[in-house]
Formats: C-alpha cells, sequence, structure tokens
C-alpha cells in the first residue's frame, strides 16, 4: 500500500471527486480527513472508509473562511499527530453567464472557495510540512482554467489561478522536500457536469443532450473522465513514485488538451 501510515486532508471529500479521492486514498492505506461543508455526505464517505478496514475521520469545514482552515489543522494534528498531504479539492462551478451580466456576489463567492480556499489550506498545512520537511500538496484545477472558457469567467480564472498558486508554493516550499503539484482534469463524469449542461442548455436555448454531445466532441477519447481516473492521479503525485516531481500540471482529460 503506497499510502499506509500517511495521514491525508482530501477538502471538498465527501462527494463526487472529492469521494473518489477519499476513497482511493484509503484504499492504499491512507488515514484519510475527509473535510467538507456538507456533513451527511462527509460522514456517509467516512463510514465508507471505516466499514472497508480503512482509517477516516469527517469534518464539517468550509475553506473559505479562516478559522476553519485552522480548525481542520490543528484538529487533524490532534487527532493524528501528522500531516503528510493535502488535497485541495473543494470548488464551486459557478454561474453560468457573460462577464456583462455577472453578479459580484456570485463572482466573490467561487474566488473565496476555488482559489482564496486552497491557498488558506496550503498555508496551514506547510507550517507542520516545513517543520517536518516532508509533505506533499496536490491541487486540483481545470482544462476549464487553461483556456478561454465563455460564460464561465469566475470558475475559469480561478481555476488558473490555482495552476499559479501551484507552481508558486512548489517554488517556495522545494527546500524543505515539499512538492506541489496540480491536476487539470477534463470533464468529469458526475452531478456537477450534468448541472452545468442544464444551466447552459437553458441560457442558450438549447436541449440539455445537446450540450452533452458538445461536451465530448472536442476530447479524443470521446468521453467524460470519470472521477476514479482523477483519484488515481492525485495518489500518484502524492505517493513516492513522484519524488521527482513539483510545481507540474498533470492534465487528465480523454485528450480535450489535444483537440483545441
Amino acid at each position: 500500500m503506497r499510502m499506509k501510515q500517511k495521514v491525508v486532508i482530501v477538502t471538498g471529500g465527501g462527494k463526487g471527486l472529492g469521494k473518489a479521492i477519499s476513497l482511493a486514498f484509503a484504499a492504499e492505506g491512507a488515514t484519510v480527513v475527509i473535510a467538507a461543508r456538507d456533513l451527511a455526505s462527509t460522514e456517509q464517505t467516512a463510514r465508507e472508509i471505516k466499514s472497508g478496514g480503512g482509517t477516516a475521520d469527517a469534518l464539517v469545514t468550509d475553506v473559505r473562511y479562516e478559522d476553519q482552515v485552522k480548525h481542520m489543522v490543528s484538529h487533524t494534528l490532534d487527532r493524528f499527530g501528522r500531516i503528510d498531504i493535502l488535497v485541495n479539492n473543494s470548488a464551486l462551478g459557478g454561474p453560468t453567464v457573460n462577464v456583462i451580466d455577472m453578479d459580484l456576489k456570485d463572482w466573490n463567492e467561487v474566488m473565496a472557495t476555488n482559489l482564496t480556499g486552497p491557498m488558506l489550506c496550503a498555508r496551514e498545512v506547510l507550517k507542520p510540512m516545513i517543520a517536518a520537511r516532508k509533505g506533499s500538496i496536490v491541487t486540483i484545477s481545470s482544462e476549464g482554467g487553461r483556456s478561454g472558457f465563455a460564460m464561465r469567467s469566475p470558475y475559469a480564472v480561478s481555476k488558473r489561478g490555482v495552476i499559479a498558486l501551484t507552481e508558486t508554493l512548489a517554488i517556495e516550499v522545494g527546500e524543505y522536500g515539499i512538492r506541489v503539484n496540480c491536476i487539470s482534469p477534463g470533464r468529469i463524469r458526475g452531478e456537477r457536469v450534468e448541472n452545468v449542461a442544464r444551466d447552459k442548455a437553458k441560457a442558450l436555448g438549447l436541449t440539455y443532450d445537446v450540450v452533452i454531445g458538445t461536451m465530448t466532441a472536442d476530447c479524443s477519447l470521446g468521453r467524460f473522465v470519470e472521477p476514479a481516473e482523477v483519484a488515481a492521479a492525485a495518489v500518484f503525485l502524492a505517493s513516492d513514485e513522484a519524488s521527482a516531481i513539483t510545481g507540474e500540471t498533470l492534465v487528465v482529460s480523454c485528450g480535450k488538451h489535444m483537440l483545441h
């Protein structure tokens, strides 16, 4: 097991991609602290891990708030004595509107969750990691953040910012033996992409099926990414197998990046 005796925090780890990541780390022997806003899904994922013989802790955390992030880290240290890995996964999809129609409240909420939150989480976990002179951080960006994304500006801007944050942190903490990497997934099968498709269909006057079709037409594999495929990449980047990899963004997109 690649993660035996490791302690990992997964933000947004109760459902969707975050759940897949939590389960993948648990399957590799990690102790998983699942930190998310929704208590029910967080506790359910923790129960699934425990029922399979793993160790997990469910913790209500909203990464937009500094005090809650600090509590997440202190709670993990008090309970398990260390933090080896952080997976910065919490994110909001945000509104589907053109910039000219953007509500500032919606913009700020996405930025607070998708960009400021990962910064706060990284800042706090780096304190014990620097003291231990080891650790790994994996951030989750998006192919929607590597190029312009019409009608999804706060999401695109925040996810591109996550890549810059990853590269900056990798430079700053490399001397302590800490690695920081990023995953840029394409469209992931699940509730979030379905909601985006419905919003886009409504905004453009198209059918849901037409919009879904356009979402996979620009991928060389012609399909959505599965959550487990992104989770496997996160485990790899946090593992010793990736010991010489830092400051990098790994694209997991079913070939979307090749057909731009």
